[in-house]
């Protein structure tokens, strides 16, 4: 008896602790969202992300969206450039034909469940619950009905979903419990060729009939529907019983992949199964980081953090591994290669752009996720093999050419210094060197399709910069001379410390060559970079504080871009007049950024800022500019790093209100990982791209992290962060100690992190003037 009575109390103890999973709160700055952003029903980046959407048209403020009072629909795909499969129980008057704005519903939040894996929300113009959850590739619906025999789900075949409009739908009924289909997406300005999602539909009770509209006007009953502005709903009788489940499984390959997933992933109707068994692989991703301390809230914005940093990026490959090439003139079906099981070795990805990412996922997934990085790797290179460049920004097995440079470049290089070698590294290596040669991915500016000039690459070759402006024709976005100038020498810099590694001689002496050229752009009589014609004369007018366009920095001022030297901070240091000159200058930017709360605009209504943005020194809303906190390590003022890394925590990513959270643009993870390594007081200035990598140490905000480490991957079992003294006053590290052995610099080996250990910080509310800021201790770059 008594050893059951402890059985109970420790099942009671277990049950009652709060997991991660359950201080995940989707609804964090939901009032600002834009298509992919907000995520409910979805496994980690799984190919389904299903949940309610408030405004439909268009790639920023669309998709879930706090504020708004009406649901138009729910639909299973909100990915980079991609969306589809609306749906929408109703019962009453048939409003399908009239489109979402007539046929949505209103709702109320008081009435509503948001989690990982499940949103439940009440109808309330048709008095229905409906609930869903999701596996990776199938979305799971359960609506419940009130007692009637008009209760009815339609499927909108015709409408503009994110950022794309509907080119063609198509769906046939198989049999009374099935329906299969496809819809095309119109090409957009980013993936100029049209897409096809496919899905196979399965009900738990027959259909009465299945009736269908096109162009506003009803059709009656239909065996089958294809046609532009349409779709179909499907009748049952809820009189005696009032729930209906529906599976809706999806493929970018072909009708019968869609039903192999189904079948494959989602073989029964136990909808709390699937609720149970989503939050169990959600909590087994997020508890490979352990917090202890801190507030409530602050835990609940870390694990909301981490959450959006396995999101966002999105499976494409089907459940036996099949997926959509449509790198060529039209689409080719492919295999992923199998293990000796016969399940694939990976999946394949639909991905926004890696600009941006060294600071980023590039540090956390390497280190707390190595295999998710591995898996996005041997993706790129399955598009290097189909399509013959490395992408930046695939969608849908599409080019896309988003932003500038050859942005995997770090991604692939600091995950190999890492030791993530479980891919093809000599056909990595010779895609990376083509992206960055003329013809390559670096020639191509934002969303460049059919030329390669854009990139001003061979001018940066020729001349050591990109002219700005090029030329009087725009090929592509973001065709911004200086602000390319910096990113090229950055990942020319990481492309470099592969080919040394590689012993690829020529090559590294051509890239580390080329990796200054960031000092052909400095204007020492402005002390900030700038652009320059392509006489080399200095481009005019000229303000330090030029958003994008007007100064050529992508995304950015030439004053918070002045910063974008990763590889070598030592070196802008003496074009500015040293360390101390430098270290103050910086201080300066950030004594201003902090009056506007480090960021460039603030979103506080219902209205996502894209055209309005301040002139801004630092801007923490968005990727450019978000390292600048660590640069005073390497100028030896750790305590500036200290200060100033804690204050943009609290002010830009503590919030857990739906009204804000990330002051800007939550990029597919790039923003909530950023947040989430600053608040365990790690980061790497280059993005881990040397060849023995390093981590910049700074303030974390709990007492107690732990890293659990892949075993697979490294040989420790976890590495532990402990704060002595921590609070929201103590800030400032006093001493510091790896494995009890004092440490006094600003900085630890990733191959000594990876081994398993402990690093004690002590912390106090003054800073420590002597701690890390001797010159031989501080962190190295290029010019030292």
């Amino acid at each position: 008896m008594k050893k059951l009575i402890f059985i109970l109390i420790s099942i009671n103890f277990i049950f009652s602790q709060e997991r991660p999973v359950d201080l995940v709160n989707p609804l964090v700055d939901s009032a600002n969202s834009r298509w992919f952003f907000f995520s409910s029903a979805t496994r980690p980046f799984g190919m389904v992300n299903l949940s309610p959407d408030m405004l439909a048209n268009g790639a920023w403020d669309s998709g879930y969206r706090y504020n708004q009072k009406k649901i138009s629909f729910f639909s299973h795909v909100h990915a980079w450039q991609l969306s589809g499969i609306p749906v929408l129980p109703f019962n009453g008057k048939v409003k399908a034909h009239m489109g979402p704005s007539y046929y949505g519903s209103n709702y109320s939040h008081q009435n509503e469940k948001v989690s990982p894996g499940y949103h439940s929300i009440h109808l309330e113009d048709y008095n229905i619950k409906t609930e869903l959850t999701s596996t990776k590739r199938v979305g799971f619906h359960r609506y419940n009905f009130p007692n009637n025999n008009s209760s009815s789900i339609l499927i909108d075949l015709g409408a503009n979903l994110g950022p794309s409009g509907t080119k063609e739908g198509y769906i046939i009924k198989k049999t009374n419990f099935k329906l299969n289909g496809y819809t095309i997406l119109d090409e957009t300005r980013r993936r100029p060729k049209p897409t096809t999602i496919y899905f196979s539909i399965e009900f738990n009770k027959p259909m009465k009939e299945l009736s269908s509209w096109e162009n506003g006007v009803l059709l009656g009953k239909s065996e089958k529907y294809i046609g532009e502005k349409g779709g179909v709903y499907a009748l049952f009788d809820t009189e005696n019983d009032k729930e209906v489940l529906m599976k809706v499984g999806i493929s970018y390959v072909s009708i019968n992949q869609a039903e192999l997933n189904l079948k494959e992933e989602l073989n029964h109707w136990d909808f709390d199964r699937i609720v149970f068994e989503s939050k169990q692989e959600w909590n087994s991703m997020l508890t490979r980081i352990e917090v202890k301390g801190g507030t409530k809230d602050q835990k609940v914005r870390f694990y909301t953090d981490l959450w959006h940093a396995l999101q966002g990026r999105r499976v494409i490959s089907d459940y036996n591994g099949k997926y959509s090439d449509m790198t060529g003139d039209k689409q080719i079906i492919r295999q992923i290669p199998l293990d000796k099981y016969g399940i694939p070795k990976f999946n394949h990805y639909n991905s926004d752009s890696f600009w941006g990412a060294q600071w980023t996922i590039n540090i956390l997934w390497h280190l707390v996720y190595p295999e998710i990085s591995e898996e996005f790797i041997n993706s790129m290179l399955l598009m290097y093999k189909d399509g013959g460049l490395i992408p930046r920004g695939p969608s849908g097995g599409n080019y896309t050419y988003v932003m500038t440079g050859a942005s995997s470049t770090p991604f692939i290089v600091s995950a190999y210094m890492k030791g993530i070698k479980g891919f093809d590294v000599n056909l990595a290596y010779k895609g990376m060197v083509k992206n960055h040669l003329p013809g390559g991915i670096m020639s191509k500016s934002g969303y460049e399709h059919e030329t390669k000039i854009g990139g001003g690459l061979n001018y940066y070759i020729n001349k050591g910069f990109v002219p700005f402006p090029l030329s009087d024709k725009n090929y592509g976005y973001h065709q911004s001379g200086p602000g390319m100038t910096l990113e090229y020498a950055y990942q020319d810099w990481t492309l470099a410390q592969m080919a040394k590694h590689l012993d690829k001689k020529e090559d590294y002496s051509m890239f580390i060559k080329r990796s200054q050229n960031y000092k052909n752009i400095y204007d020492s009589n402005y002390g900030w970079m700038r652009g320059r014609n392509i006489d080399g004369s200095w481009t005019e007018p000229y303000d330090p504080l030029f958003y994008e366009k007007k100064g050529g920095f992508v995304e950015a001022t030439p004053a918070s871009s002045t910063w974008f030297v990763p590889h070598d901070l030592n070196g802008l240091a003496k074009l500015m007049g040293g360390r101390e000159i430098a270290a103050k200058r910086l201080n300066q930017s950030f004594l201003i950024a902090e009056q506007h709360n480090f960021v460039s605009h603030n979103l506080r209504t219902d209205k996502f800022v894209t055209s309005e943005r301040r002139k801004v020194f630092i801007n923490y809303g968005n990727q450019p500019s978000v390292q600048t906190a660590f640069i005073f390590n390497y100028f030896g003022q750790p305590w500036l790093t200290q200060k100033w890394s804690r204050a943009v925590i609290e002010k830009v990513y503590s919030d857990v209100s739906p009204q804000k959270g990330y002051s800007g643009d939550e990029d597919q993870g790039l923003m909530g990982s950023l947040a989430v390594i600053m608040k365990m007081g790690l980061f790497q200035m280059n993005g881990g791209t040397d060849i023995n990598p390093t981590y910049d140490i700074s303030s974390p905000i709990f007492d107690e992290i732990t890293i659990h480490l892949n075993k697979d991957y490294y040989s420790g079992k976890s590495f532990k962060i402990i704060s002595e003294n921590n609070s929201s006053e103590n800030i400032y590290i006093q001493n510091a100690y790896l494995n009890d052995i004092e440490l006094n610099q600003s900085w630890l080996y990733h191959k000594d992190i990876v081994k398993g250990g402990v690093l004690k910080l002590k912390l106090g509310n003054k800073p420590n003037y002597e701690w890390a800021t001797v010159i031989m201790s501080l962190p190295k770059n290029m010019s030292e």
